[in-house]
Order: structure tokens, then C-alpha cells, then sequence
């Protein structure tokens, strides 16, 4: 068991040392309060991630649609030649006859 570096011994000299300086019957309360306190903090990171998350999709979805929207804009004002192939071809043909 390590948590942030410090091991079961440490723990159990922390916990000696809070247990002459608080005293037996306030030491339960204190903990207690440090875990609700460490969970308020735990689901605020967890609601901050939600919200973090929601604004970085929200700005890929405008990029997307972005950058999809000039392509899809420039392909509805050029004209269909896949469907007749000279047609791009009669053009210059046309020009150059004039």
C-alpha cells in the first residue's frame, strides 16, 4: 500500500501522532470531516471533468461543422460533370473557337 509515496509505516506514525495531539474521542470526528471533505473534492474534479469534456466536444463539433461546410458549399456551386464528361471539355472548345 502506497499512497502518494508514503508507505504503511508512515501511515501508522501519522495516525499515532493524531491520535496524542487530537486525542481518542475527537479522532474519529476529524476523519470523518477529511472524508467527506476529500469526496466534495473528488466528485467537484469529476463534475469539472464533465463540464471540461462538454466544452472541448462542443468546439470539435463547430470545427467539424466548419470545415465540412465550405467543402459541402464549394461541390453545390460547381457544376456536375461526372454525369456528362464533355461537358467540361465543350467549354474551352467553345472559347477558343470565338
Amino acid at each position: 500500500m502506497n499512497v502518494f509515496g508514503v508507505g504503511l509505516p508512515e501511515l501508522a506514525v501519522i495516525a499515532a501522532i493524531g491520535l496524542l495531539v487530537f486525542g481518542p474521542k475527537r479522532l474519529p470526528e476529524l476523519g470523518k470531516t477529511l472524508g467527506r471533505t476529500l469526496k466534495g473534492f473528488q466528485s467537484a474534479s469529476s463534475e469539472f471533468e464533465k463540464e471540461f469534456r462538454k466544452a472541448v466536444d462542443t468546439v470539435e463539433a463547430e470545427v467539424t461543422a466548419t470545415s465540412v461546410l465550405p467543402t459541402k458549399q464549394a461541390q453545390a456551386g460547381a457544376p456536375d460533370t461526372s454525369a456528362n464528361p464533355q461537358a467540361s471539355n465543350a467549354a474551352p472548345e467553345q472559347s477558343s473557337e470565338a
